[in-house]
């Protein structure tokens, strides 16, 4: 029987996905569960096969060109790869997957959370609790904002986005959208459609942002266009830290032309603008959308789907490149 293949794995996996993993192949795991250094990852591949890394880890085009010829498939477990220079990864030979369409309804469940708990203000109620501030009941105690009937706006009308607009029609609110391409008249169920982003953030009482981190999405919502929204608006960002410029949200926040936001996604993480943290009308979560036991789990056995057809000579059923 032929030696099983020897896996590098940058961080714990769930129990479920590690068992298949040791059954299967003979991994190197991350015992402390931190992220590695660049220094560690190279010394870390020497004699590995392939490498199961997360968006915690900076495979650049440096560490690939050093990465030891051993190393013949690079696996991310998430459905994002701006973690990886695909380009490098594709000079080297070394083909990239990665773990997409089973995040969907727990990104999208999370996002509806936000906005519930930013528009509720759920977390000036827990910090007075936690305090033992709370002196009873009031009538104009933590008054927030009514969500039903509101207008959702959704930049980026993908699965996920999909995926909270079906959620937000449970709550009568009114979908907008802008994406690239306008969606055939079966999956858009009534939403309307707008040409630009700026014209959608016009009618967005809430704005859920679920667009990938590209060029021309880096800081979008910048002080200019959050001017374009309704006063006393919301925003919601589960897609990706870089795509909000920090310092004109919190200003906007700060001076109330913001109502809230409800962000699980930062730029520089784990390293937020420390901005956020004095912010009561900021609902902060630390990266958790795709966080439930289910969808790791399905993540993680992706993973392993990929690598099973890797090393069987099989089509890679979930390639980037």
């Amino acid at each position: 029987m032929a030696e099983k293949p020897t896996i590098l794995v940058t961080r714990r996996l769930p129990d479920d996905v590690e068992a298949r993993l040791d059954r299967d192949y003979l991994p190197k795991k991350n015992a402390e569960d931190r992220p590695y250094s660049r220094e560690e990852l190279l010394s870390l591949a020497q004699g590995c096969d392939g490498m199961i890394c997360t968006p915690t880890d900076k495979i650049d085009a440096s560490l690939i060109a050093e990465l030891p010829d051993s190393v013949r498939i690079i696996s991310t477990i998430s459905v994002g790869f701006d973690h990886i220079d695909l380009e490098a990864a594709k000079a080297a030979g070394r083909p990239v997957t990665h773990t997409p369409n089973v995040l969907t309804d727990a990104t999208a469940e999370l996002a509806f959370f936000l906005v519930l708990a930013a528009a509720r203000r759920a977390y000036e109620g827990q910090k007075i609790l936690r305090t033992d501030s709370w002196s009873g009941w009031a009538p104009t105690q933590l008054m927030g904002l009514q969500v039903s009937g509101k207008r959702l706006g959704v930049l980026g009308m993908g699965r996920i986005g999909q995926a909270v607009a079906k959620k937000a029609r449970g709550f009568d609110m009114e979908i907008h959208y802008a994406d690239q391409f306008r969606l055939p008249p079966e999956k858009e169920e009534g939403a309307v459609y707008h040409e630009t982003p700026e014209a959608l953030l016009g009618v967005s009482d809430f704005l859920t942002l679920h667009c990938p981190a590209t060029p021309d999405t880096i800081k979008f919502l910048n002080a200019e266009r959050i001017a374009l929204m309704p006063e006393n608006a919301i925003v919601v960002n589960t897609a990706r830290g870089p795509v909000v410029d920090d310092d004109a949200l919190i200003a906007a926040l700060k001076s109330g032309r913001l109502a809230a936001a409800g962000l699980d996604v930062f730029q520089g993480e784990p390293n937020i603008h420390p901005g956020y943290r004095e912010l009561d009308n900021a609902y902060i979560l630390p990266h958790m959308g795709s966080a439930t036991i289910e969808t790791r789990n399905a993540m993680g056995f992706m993973v392993m789907d990929n690598l099973d057809a890797f090393f069987a000579g099989k089509d890679l059923p979930n390639r980037v490149v």
